[in-house]
Protein backbone atom coordinates (compact mmCIF):
# COMPACT_ATOMS: atom_id res chain seq x y z
CA UNK A 1 0.00 0.00 0.00
CA UNK A 2 1.46 3.13 -1.17
CA UNK A 3 1.73 6.15 1.82
CA UNK A 4 -0.26 9.27 0.95
CA UNK A 5 2.04 11.91 -0.93
CA UNK A 6 3.56 14.32 0.73
CA UNK A 7 2.72 18.23 0.21
CA UNK A 8 5.05 19.82 -1.79
CA UNK A 9 7.24 22.49 -0.09
CA UNK A 10 7.24 25.95 -1.82
CA UNK A 11 8.24 29.06 -1.47
CA UNK A 12 5.33 31.41 0.22
CA UNK A 13 6.55 34.60 -0.91
CA UNK A 14 6.19 33.31 -4.46
CA UNK A 15 2.33 32.83 -3.51
CA UNK A 16 2.00 35.85 -1.57
CA UNK A 17 3.11 38.10 -4.72
CA UNK A 18 0.90 36.15 -7.01
CA UNK A 19 -1.86 37.90 -5.15
CA UNK A 20 -0.51 40.74 -5.93
CA UNK A 21 -0.47 40.11 -9.64
CA UNK A 22 -3.81 38.59 -10.08
CA UNK A 23 -5.30 41.71 -8.30
CA UNK A 24 -3.78 43.65 -11.56
CA UNK A 25 -4.93 40.94 -13.74
CA UNK A 26 -8.53 41.30 -12.67
CA UNK A 27 -8.29 45.18 -13.50
CA UNK A 28 -8.36 46.98 -16.97
CA UNK A 29 -7.19 50.35 -15.57
CA UNK A 30 -3.83 50.83 -13.33
CA UNK A 31 -4.50 50.88 -10.04
CA UNK A 32 -2.65 52.68 -6.72
CA UNK A 33 -0.65 51.04 -4.16
CA UNK A 34 -3.37 51.49 -1.45
CA UNK A 35 -6.01 50.06 -3.75
CA UNK A 36 -3.91 47.09 -5.27
CA UNK A 37 -2.89 46.03 -1.68
CA UNK A 38 -6.41 46.47 -0.29
CA UNK A 39 -7.73 44.40 -3.13
CA UNK A 40 -4.91 41.33 -2.38
CA UNK A 41 -6.13 41.68 1.04
CA UNK A 42 -2.63 42.89 2.82
CA UNK A 43 -1.28 46.63 3.80
CA UNK A 44 0.80 48.67 1.78
CA UNK A 45 3.75 47.88 3.70
CA UNK A 46 3.87 44.47 2.86
CA UNK A 47 2.96 45.01 -0.85
CA UNK A 48 5.51 47.47 -1.52
CA UNK A 49 8.61 45.43 -1.85
CA UNK A 50 6.61 42.87 -3.67
CA UNK A 51 5.94 45.84 -6.26
CA UNK A 52 9.52 46.93 -6.05
CA UNK A 53 10.46 43.78 -7.34
CA UNK A 54 8.03 43.23 -10.03
CA UNK A 55 9.11 46.52 -11.12
CA UNK A 56 12.95 45.34 -11.53
CA UNK A 57 12.03 42.15 -13.72
CA UNK A 58 8.94 43.98 -15.61
CA UNK A 59 6.10 42.05 -13.91
CA UNK A 60 4.62 45.26 -13.41
CA UNK A 61 5.13 49.04 -14.66
CA UNK A 62 4.48 52.44 -13.29
CA UNK A 63 2.53 55.30 -14.82
CA UNK A 64 3.35 59.02 -13.94
CA UNK A 65 1.35 59.14 -10.93
CA UNK A 66 2.29 55.98 -9.51
CA UNK A 67 -0.31 53.49 -9.90
CA UNK A 68 0.49 50.35 -11.37
CA UNK A 69 -0.47 47.76 -13.69
CA UNK A 70 0.88 44.75 -15.60
CA UNK A 71 4.33 45.05 -17.75
CA UNK A 72 6.10 43.96 -20.72
CA UNK A 73 7.04 40.56 -18.88
CA UNK A 74 3.66 40.01 -17.87
CA UNK A 75 2.77 40.16 -21.39
CA UNK A 76 5.66 37.99 -22.78
CA UNK A 77 4.50 35.29 -20.39
CA UNK A 78 0.64 35.52 -21.57
CA UNK A 79 1.31 35.38 -25.15
CA UNK A 80 2.96 32.69 -25.03
CA UNK A 81 1.25 30.08 -22.92
CA UNK A 82 -1.77 31.51 -25.46
CA UNK A 83 0.02 29.91 -28.24
CA UNK A 84 0.56 26.81 -26.71
CA UNK A 85 -3.55 26.37 -25.89
CA UNK A 86 -5.09 23.72 -27.53
CA UNK A 87 -8.82 24.23 -26.45
CA UNK A 88 -10.07 20.42 -26.61
CA UNK A 89 -6.93 19.29 -24.58
CA UNK A 90 -7.58 21.83 -21.80
CA UNK A 91 -11.48 21.17 -21.80
CA UNK A 92 -11.11 17.33 -21.78
CA UNK A 93 -10.29 16.28 -18.18
CA UNK A 94 -12.75 18.29 -16.80
CA UNK A 95 -15.46 16.80 -19.23
CA UNK A 96 -14.42 13.65 -17.95
CA UNK A 97 -15.39 14.76 -14.50
CA UNK A 98 -18.40 16.53 -15.65
CA UNK A 99 -19.73 12.62 -17.19
CA UNK A 100 -19.16 11.49 -14.17
CA UNK A 101 -20.82 13.75 -11.96
CA UNK A 102 -23.98 13.95 -14.08
CA UNK A 103 -24.07 10.26 -15.80
CA UNK A 104 -24.76 11.55 -18.52
CA UNK A 105 -23.33 11.72 -22.57
CA UNK A 106 -20.62 14.60 -23.13
CA UNK A 107 -19.10 15.78 -26.70
CA UNK A 108 -16.76 18.75 -26.99
CA UNK A 109 -17.95 20.37 -30.37
CA UNK A 110 -15.82 22.97 -33.03
CA UNK A 111 -16.51 24.96 -35.90
CA UNK A 112 -15.70 23.12 -38.65
CA UNK A 113 -15.69 23.72 -42.22
CA UNK A 114 -19.27 22.09 -42.30
CA UNK A 115 -20.18 23.63 -39.06
CA UNK A 116 -20.40 22.24 -35.19
CA UNK A 117 -18.46 19.23 -35.69
CA UNK A 118 -18.10 16.47 -32.49
CA UNK A 119 -14.30 16.23 -31.74
CA UNK A 120 -14.95 13.93 -28.68
CA UNK A 121 -17.41 11.78 -26.82
CA UNK A 122 -17.46 10.81 -23.41
CA UNK A 123 -20.60 8.09 -22.53
CA UNK A 124 -21.62 6.79 -18.82
CA UNK A 125 -21.51 3.16 -18.55
CA UNK A 126 -25.13 2.59 -20.52
CA UNK A 127 -24.12 4.99 -23.48
CA UNK A 128 -27.47 6.39 -25.68
CA UNK A 129 -28.28 4.28 -29.11
CA UNK A 130 -28.37 7.32 -31.04
CA UNK A 131 -26.15 7.95 -34.30
CA UNK A 132 -23.48 10.28 -32.92
CA UNK A 133 -20.06 9.58 -32.82
CA UNK A 134 -16.49 11.74 -33.36
CA UNK A 135 -16.42 13.60 -36.76
CA UNK A 136 -20.75 14.31 -36.39
CA UNK A 137 -21.43 17.81 -38.01
CA UNK A 138 -24.59 18.84 -35.83
CA UNK A 139 -27.87 20.54 -37.52
CA UNK A 140 -28.01 24.24 -36.67
CA UNK A 141 -31.17 24.83 -36.48
CA UNK A 142 -32.40 21.27 -34.67
CA UNK A 143 -29.78 20.42 -31.53
CA UNK A 144 -28.57 22.15 -28.76
CA UNK A 145 -24.67 22.15 -30.45
CA UNK A 146 -25.83 24.02 -33.24
CA UNK A 147 -28.06 26.23 -31.62
CA UNK A 148 -25.37 27.32 -29.00
CA UNK A 149 -23.13 27.93 -32.10
CA UNK A 150 -25.61 29.78 -34.07
CA UNK A 151 -26.31 32.29 -30.49
CA UNK A 152 -22.55 33.16 -30.32
CA UNK A 153 -20.87 32.68 -33.53
CA UNK A 154 -20.54 35.68 -36.13
CA UNK A 155 -23.76 36.50 -37.66
CA UNK A 156 -22.73 36.58 -41.22
CA UNK A 157 -20.99 32.88 -40.82
CA UNK A 158 -23.95 31.74 -39.42
CA UNK A 159 -26.40 32.78 -42.51
CA UNK A 160 -23.92 31.05 -45.15
CA UNK A 161 -23.62 27.69 -43.15
CA UNK A 162 -27.66 27.57 -42.26
CA UNK A 163 -27.88 27.72 -46.25
CA UNK A 164 -25.38 24.78 -46.60
CA UNK A 165 -27.22 22.82 -43.53
CA UNK A 166 -30.39 23.11 -45.08
CA UNK A 167 -29.06 22.05 -48.60
CA UNK A 168 -26.96 19.32 -46.83
CA UNK A 169 -30.30 17.90 -44.83
CA UNK A 170 -32.41 18.56 -47.74
CA UNK A 171 -34.34 21.76 -46.21
CA UNK A 172 -34.39 19.64 -42.42
CA UNK A 173 -32.68 22.96 -41.24
CA UNK A 174 -35.45 25.05 -41.99
CA UNK A 175 -37.89 23.04 -40.21
CA UNK A 176 -38.86 26.19 -37.79
CA UNK A 177 -39.66 29.53 -38.68
CA UNK A 178 -37.04 32.72 -38.79
CA UNK A 179 -38.79 33.97 -36.16
CA UNK A 180 -38.67 30.97 -34.11
CA UNK A 181 -35.05 30.51 -34.28
CA UNK A 182 -34.57 34.24 -32.85
CA UNK A 183 -36.06 33.38 -29.91
CA UNK A 184 -34.64 30.22 -29.49
CA UNK A 185 -30.69 32.07 -29.61
CA UNK A 186 -32.06 35.33 -27.61
CA UNK A 187 -33.35 32.07 -25.02
CA UNK A 188 -29.90 30.61 -25.64
CA UNK A 189 -28.11 34.07 -24.69
CA UNK A 190 -30.81 35.11 -22.03
CA UNK A 191 -29.52 31.38 -19.61
CA UNK A 192 -25.71 30.90 -21.39
CA UNK A 193 -27.07 27.58 -22.46
CA UNK A 194 -28.75 26.36 -25.32
CA UNK A 195 -31.78 23.15 -24.91
CA UNK A 196 -33.55 21.15 -26.87
CA UNK A 197 -36.48 18.39 -25.41
CA UNK A 198 -36.92 15.17 -27.82
CA UNK A 199 -35.14 16.98 -31.15
CA UNK A 200 -34.08 16.34 -33.13
CA UNK A 201 -34.26 12.47 -31.82
CA UNK A 202 -37.41 11.84 -29.21
CA UNK A 203 -36.73 11.30 -25.77
CA UNK A 204 -32.96 12.85 -25.52
CA UNK A 205 -33.26 16.05 -24.33
CA UNK A 206 -29.24 18.29 -24.50
CA UNK A 207 -27.88 21.38 -23.00
CA UNK A 208 -24.89 23.07 -24.72
CA UNK A 209 -22.61 25.57 -23.00
CA UNK A 210 -20.27 27.84 -24.48
CA UNK A 211 -16.51 28.01 -23.82
CA UNK A 212 -15.05 31.19 -24.90
CA UNK A 213 -11.31 32.47 -25.37
CA UNK A 214 -9.33 34.71 -23.81
CA UNK A 215 -10.79 37.08 -26.55
CA UNK A 216 -14.19 36.44 -25.82
CA UNK A 217 -14.73 34.10 -29.31
CA UNK A 218 -16.61 30.65 -28.87
CA UNK A 219 -14.16 28.24 -29.09
CA UNK A 220 -15.72 25.26 -27.83
CA UNK A 221 -19.17 24.23 -27.14
CA UNK A 222 -19.78 21.27 -24.48
CA UNK A 223 -22.58 19.27 -24.97
CA UNK A 224 -24.55 17.34 -22.03
CA UNK A 225 -27.28 14.92 -23.59
CA UNK A 226 -29.70 11.75 -21.87
CA UNK A 227 -32.74 10.07 -22.37
CA UNK A 228 -35.46 12.61 -21.12
CA UNK A 229 -36.47 9.93 -18.26
CA UNK A 230 -33.23 10.39 -16.07
CA UNK A 231 -32.06 13.65 -17.62
CA UNK A 232 -32.54 17.00 -15.60
CA UNK A 233 -33.55 19.73 -18.00
CA UNK A 234 -34.76 22.61 -15.64
CA UNK A 235 -32.18 25.52 -16.71
CA UNK A 236 -30.53 25.52 -13.05
CA UNK A 237 -30.91 21.64 -12.58
CA UNK A 238 -28.28 18.84 -11.74
CA UNK A 239 -27.16 18.88 -15.31
CA UNK A 240 -27.61 22.61 -16.32
CA UNK A 241 -25.36 23.68 -13.23
CA UNK A 242 -22.51 21.46 -13.51
CA UNK A 243 -22.15 22.13 -17.20
CA UNK A 244 -22.29 25.68 -16.98
CA UNK A 245 -19.89 25.64 -14.26
CA UNK A 246 -17.34 23.30 -16.32
CA UNK A 247 -17.99 25.74 -19.40
CA UNK A 248 -16.66 28.72 -17.32
CA UNK A 249 -13.60 26.81 -15.76
CA UNK A 250 -12.38 25.61 -19.54
CA UNK A 251 -13.04 29.24 -20.13
CA UNK A 252 -11.01 30.33 -17.55
CA UNK A 253 -7.84 27.83 -18.44
CA UNK A 254 -7.74 29.68 -21.68
CA UNK A 255 -7.80 33.02 -20.49
CA UNK A 256 -11.23 34.43 -20.53
CA UNK A 257 -11.37 36.31 -17.00
CA UNK A 258 -14.72 35.93 -14.99
CA UNK A 259 -17.16 38.58 -16.14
Amino acid sequence: MSSPEKPRRGIQSVEIGSQLLLVLARHVSPLALRDLARGASMSTGKAHPYLVSFLKVGFVTQDAAGRYELGPLALQLGLSKLQRLDPVKEASPLVEALAEETGQSIALAVWGNLGPTIVRLDEPVQPMHVNLRTGTVMSLANTATGRLFSAYMPPKVVEKAMGDDALRRGGDAASITRAEFEALLAETRAHGLSRTLGQPIAGIDAFCAPVFDHAGNLVLGITAMGPAATFDSSWEGAVAGPLKRCAVDVSARLGRMAA
